[in-house]
């Protein structure tokens, strides 16, 4: 029989080091695979729109960061929910989770369709703002657009995906995430290219294609997530599933979570917005170096993505460890798994960076045809990989201390790493070094970042992180005094298994 760890981390089983071992390896491992899938499916997207040259590349590349900021604010709403999520599942107190969950969604969800209605209004200005080139401005208005418009889409499938993760059933989000990359490749091939004929066992076969170009890249991308959302949702009314909705439950209005959720999310979208606009800054300081520079960076951070994306993955895990754990009042074994996480994430990383340095050439012969794109791509992306184990440590760091609901410190350390050390030698590098120079500067500061992080953890107080119980202590009597309770005495609530 197969056990779940994480429903006997919670009733206060003792765990092995073989078993804590193996509890992270099963949550990382599909969130992992998930991010990868996610990144193939970037750096497909970035690959078909090179074959079209380097103009559209760089009108994607011109908007990207700038559509970060916006999606990178409704994640930030996404976390301040799912971490008190994670730790009423840990308390075993089904009914507050269900409870938060339906909050979060509503929530969340008005504040997507602001942003989006704020996005379509400034999309023709933003390639004017940003610098871009005339003959890119049109695509990249086209692209920056699509994303708004379907920002809704997106925050969905971010949304239920993060809230099954934190409830503990990553294998089924991570899942549904490679059929989002599948199905990003089928719809961008009959959206962007032009209809085309190819012969196969000698028979002439006829693809109608679109011919969207860039707006196809977008408009596949958001198609694909649509699909993923609907698959999100059906897991999510699973009768197993800790969130699906009660008969007869309804849902209460608890402005402690509410609170708490704004607490722990205005650090986290502070935080996105400045480093996000740290890269719209970076990306004006690129744009004058002209078409080359820019889709060469573009293309880079597509091709890197492949290296970080497994750090963020074991961030995830880290997450839901943490906020279970605490919720749990387990706060030695948090302290072990944060560290051990920690461990596994420098160590997936530096082989990663590895990895990516080696194959530099081959991913850039993918991407782009054009033969100065990949000269110069190579070039940076084997200066970023040096700087991958401590990025690795960043991105673990921060997974661990929001799975405890600190989230202010971090993104104030984050701030000060990106704007006191990126930003400033990039401003000091690029006329002398160009585009070699800003990515310089960028693995200088994400091995700082990290060092500041892993003091951050190492200076934590786990036992002060019990956010569930401070929010209850706001509810009713009858509702405190249940949070409150050992979770060994309380009623299990039915999260999704973790199979060993």
């Amino acid at each position: 029989m197969k056990r779940d760890l994480l429903e006997e981390m919670r009733n206060g089983v003792k765990l092995t080091t073989r078993d804590q071992i193996k509890l992270i390896f099963s949550l990382s491992l599909p969130a992992i695979l998930a991010q990868i899938s996610f990144v193939f499916m970037e750096y497909i997207d970035a690959a078909m729109v090179g074959q079209l040259g380097a103009n559209p590349s760089a009108s994607i590349g011109l908007v990207a960061p700038l559509t970060w900021v916006f999606f990178g604010i409704m994640s930030a709403s996404v976390t301040g929910f799912s971490v008190q999520v994670a730790q009423w599942i840990g308390a075993n107190d089904g009914k507050k989770a269900r409870n938060t969950f339906k909050l979060g969604a509503i929530v969340t969800f008005t504040l997507s369709f602001i942003f989006c209605a704020i996005g379509l209004g400034i999309a023709s200005h933003v390639p004017v703002w940003l610098g871009g080139e005339e003959a890119i401005r049109g695509d990249a208005t086209s692209y920056f657009g699509i994303f708004m418009g379907a920002l809704p889409i997106f925050l969905a499938t971010t949304f239920m995906s993060g809230m099954l993760r934190c409830s503990g059933n990553i294998r089924t989000p991570s899942f549904i995430h490679i059929g989002i990359c599948v199905l990003d490749v089928f719809f961008n091939s009959l959206l962007i290219f032009e209809s085309h004929d190819f012969s196969l066992f000698g028979l002439d076969i006829h693809i109608p294609c679109a011919g969207l170009g860039v707006s196809g890249a977008a408009t596949g991308t958001v198609l694909a997530e649509l699909c993923g959302g609907i698959a999100l949702l059906c897991a999510i009314m699973r009768k197993k599933c800790a969130l699906r909705p009660v008969r007869g439950e309804k849902l209460t209005w608890e402005p402690a979570i509410v609170l708490q959720a704004t607490k722990i999310s205005i650090p986290i979208a502070f935080e996105h917005i400045v480093l996000s606009g740290a890269l719209v800054v970076t990306t004006a300081i690129i744009a004058p170096l002209g078409a080359i520079s820019l889709a060469a960076n573009s293309l880079a951070v597509s091709a890197e993505s492949i290296c970080y994306m497994p750090g963020f993955g074991i961030a995830e895990a880290a997450t839901t460890l943490v906020g279970q754990s605490i919720g749990a009042k387990r706060f030695d074994l948090t302290k072990r798994l944060s560290w051990m996480c920690i461990a596994f994430g420098i160590a997936t990383m530096g082989v990663m960076g590895a990895l990516m340095y080696a194959a530099a050439p081959i991913m850039f012969a993918i991407l782009t045809p054009v033969g100065a794109i990949q000269i110069l791509g190579i070039r940076v992306l084997r200066i970023e990989a040096f700087a991958e184990p401590l990025y690795g440590a960043a991105l673990v760091c921060t997974g661990s201390l929001r799975g405890a609901g600190d989230t202010l410190v971090p993104s104030l350390l984050n701030l000060a790493s990106m704007w006191g050390v990126r930003i400033t030698l990039s401003y000091l590098l690029v006329d002398s070094m160009g585009l070699v120079g800003i990515w310089t500067a960028m693995a200088i500061e994400l091995s700082c970042r990290g060092c500041l992080l892993l003091v951050r953890v190492y200076r934590k107080d786990w036992s002060k992180s019990l956010i569930a119980e401070s929010a209850s202590s706001k509810s009713t009597p009858a509702e405190s005094a249940s949070s409150k309770s050992a979770p060994a005495k309380s009623a299990p609530v039915e999260a999704a298994p973790v199979e060993v």
